[in-house]
């Protein structure tokens, strides 16, 4: 299928045909969301049916209907994928572009052409609380999944809409808070994995409800015209995040968003003729809007296959694949005397209330309703495992049980009432990183009771480990693993699948390493450095680097190699070779870093990785391309990029454990 700007553009000609034909209030009605009050929550849920918004019927141009989220559609009873979180952790663009083809489907089989769920925002502190439904805290890695997710589903004849644009990575503050930042960490830090998403042909931007330097994003026009429109050539529209993303519709049109979302509070026929009327808006900036949706409208109306059946819903394809992205996202962080993978036939104490919760995320506008949930008390039933389950408070009554067993497993972490969209029974920024006191004293009672303990940890971004990784043997960081998650973490416990996620966050000794943040407040500044560039700057401790990923197998990287060094571009190639007793897959990644650069900068960033799989002694040659206008550092002076003399690659099996050998180019 066809989804870029080229060939959005052919369509062009026709959109504006099209718009010259309309009245001003056809042309009003494009700009806004079609939906009351009743069917925004159709059984007191948040889009459960999709929203429709543009169209014109008289001329033949279909409404758009969007449907929401991140881990899946939330319209109906859709297949629930683990958060974008975990996905990230997969470090797998091809896996990420099959769950958007299955998003696709499964939003046209919802009664949906439009997909608002590519959510790319980089959390400056990890406490943030949609932080769970991006990638990871990489730029270039957010960039790489999100195109992955936004090709898989505009290939299925459904438009994608980047967001939050931009900067938007506080919920307790979100509708108040005013984001600054120098012009270096605009442009290297928050901004270019959304033109990597633009550039990859993005139907859609949804703007921030957040300001940023003192305006509104959706009233920005040095955010949605100078820089997303004019600088980046985006031929798409943009829609306001739902019913707060916009206060006034003259700054609305003028700052350059198009769709007004999803109820229609300011885009109405007497607002814009008022702002006609008195100059503050023009006729010409209204036709620019209704030509952007038009012209993507006729673009996938022209490529759309056949609705799918209401039977793709959650359709045994899409949950094997759900249980696959959750069975490669799993990261195994820790594996003292090797304890894992466990016997099928050993007695297990399965410790902590979240074994036995249907924990799948947010409650917020992300929130998918699938058929049903298996935890991980489901997967171990379904396997037959021998096993106990012990709730949190009965720890103390269960001694016994817990001491005979030859294995713990304790599941502890997060929930949506601990991060998440606030307001959605609350959710929200979390105050601490740290597990909540009644789960350490779970993990210190019972790892002192059997020394075979292993910890699982849930949720959507860093969890801090120091206080207690060294009392147990193992830990494995689950995220949200969506519905099938239970099943997957049996088959890795178990050892049917080899675990072969990696963090895509860094998890620092000390919480005070991260940034400082006010979650409540109206002025939040964001520095260059955060994440891992930040932990580098500082020579903070950390327990376990970005990157950072156990296997029960075991690979060598040799073979580091510069084949080709052009003038826009350099490839590089290693061979992979899987040394241990079992198949299994890794993520080689590769970094870059700048021994001579006239500024400031991260001593590396990541700017290449692969996922391999391997049988034991299999070798394989993987390729990395580094685009070298993704490497310059922004000149606020001169207004442009600057390329540094020479750069230097490194090969690692994560941010930390890097390979000798580097190259410079």
């Amino acid at each position: 299928m066809k989804n870029d700007r080229n060939y959005r553009m052919q369509f062009d000609k026709q959109a504006r045909d099209l718009v010259s034909k309309m009245t001003l209030e056809e042309k009003v009605y494009m700009m806004s969301g079609h939906c009351g009050v009743t069917k925004s929550f159709v059984g007191g849920n948040y889009n459960t049916v999709p929203y429709p918004f543009g169209g014109c019927a008289r001329l033949g141009l279909e409404d758009l209907a969007f449907c929401d989220g991140p881990r899946g559609v939330v319209s109906g009873n859709s297949t629930c994928f683990p958060v974008a979180m975990a996905r990230g952790a997969t470090f797998d663009r091809e896996l990420e572009y099959q769950v958007g083809q299955a998003i696709g489907k499964e939003v046209l089989a919802n009664g949906g052409n439009f997909f608002g769920g590519v959510c790319t925002n980089v959390a400056y502190h990890p406490g943030a609380g949609r932080s769970q439904e991006s990638f990871g805290e990489d730029p270039y890695h957010l960039g790489e999944m999100g195109v992955a997710l936004t090709q898989g589903v505009q290939d299925q004849g459904v438009v994608a809409c980047s967001k939050h644009f931009a900067f938007n990575s506080m919920e307790r503050s979100r509708f108040k808070v005013d984001m600054s930042m120098d012009k270096r960490t605009e442009r290297e830090v928050y901004l270019p994995h959304f033109k990597k998403i633009v550039d990859s042909g993005v139907g859609s931007v949804m703007n921030a409800y957040n300001l940023y330097n003192g305006e509104k994003c959706g009233h920005n026009d040095y955010l949605l015209r100078e820089i997303l429109k004019d600088g980046w050539g985006f031929d798409g529209f943009v829609m306001s995040d739902f019913m707060f993303g916009v206060t006034n519709a003259e700054k609305g049109i003028h700052g350059g968003y198009d769709v007004e979302m999803h109820f229609t509070h300011y885009y109405t026929l007497k607002k814009v003729k008022k702002g006609l009327d008195e100059g503050k808006i023009t006729q010409a900036q209204i036709d620019d809007a209704c030509i952007r949706i038009a012209r993507v409208t006729l673009a996938f109306q022209s490529q759309r296959q056949k609705k799918p059946p209401v039977s793709v819903l959650a359709c045994p394809e899409h949950i094997a694949l759900a249980r696959k992205v959750a069975e490669e996202s799993i990261t195994l962080l820790q594996n003292r005397e090797h304890i894992l993978p466990l016997k099928k036939t050993c007695r297990l104490a399965l410790v902590g209330d979240l074994c036995n919760v249907e924990n799948i995320g947010d409650h917020g506008s992300s929130k998918v309703r699938p058929p049903y949930v298996k935890t991980l008390v489901d997967g171990m039933k379904d396997c037959g495992a021998d096993y106990t389950f012990i709730p949190t408070k009965d720890v103390k009554k269960s001694t016994a049980a817990i001491a005979r067993a030859d294995a713990v497993i304790m599941v502890a972490g997060m929930r949506h009432g601990d991060e998440g969209e606030y307001g959605f029974v609350m959710g929200g920024d979390r105050k601490t990183l740290e597990l909540h006191k009644d789960e350490r004293d779970m993990i210190d009672q019972v790892s002192g009771l059997n020394p075979n303990s292993v910890v699982i940890l849930m949720g959507g971004n860093v969890v801090m480990t120091h206080s207690w990784k060294d009392k147990v043997k193992a830990i494995l960081f689950a995220y949200y693993p969506g519905m099938e998650g239970g099943t997957a973490l049996a088959n890795i416990l178990f050892g049917a699948v080899n675990p072969s996620g990696h963090l895509p966050f860094a998890i620092a000794a000390r919480e005070t390493d991260y940034p400082s943040i006010q979650w409540n407040t109206k002025h939040q500044h964001y520095d260059y450095y955060h994440g891992y560039r930040l932990l580098d700057k500082k020579k903070a401790e950390v327990d376990f680097p970005y990157g950072f990923g156990l296997s029960y197998t075991d690979f060598i990287f040799t073979d580091f190699v510069l084949a080709e060094n052009q003038e826009d571009y350099a490839e590089f190639t290693a061979t992979v070779q899987n040394t241990g007793r079992c198949a299994g897959a890794t993520v080689p990644q590769l970094y870059v870093s700048f021994p001579e650069s006239p500024v400031d900068r991260p001593d590396r960033i990541l700017m290449g990785f692969q996922k391999v799989f391997l049988n034991p002694g299999e070798k394989k040659t993987v390729c990395f391309r580094v685009q070298k206008e993704e490497l310059g550092w922004y000149d606020e002076k001169q207004d442009k990029f600057i390329q540094d003399p020479k750069y230097q690659a490194w090969l690692g099996y994560d941010e930390h454990n890097l390979l000798k050998t580097s190259l410079v180019f």
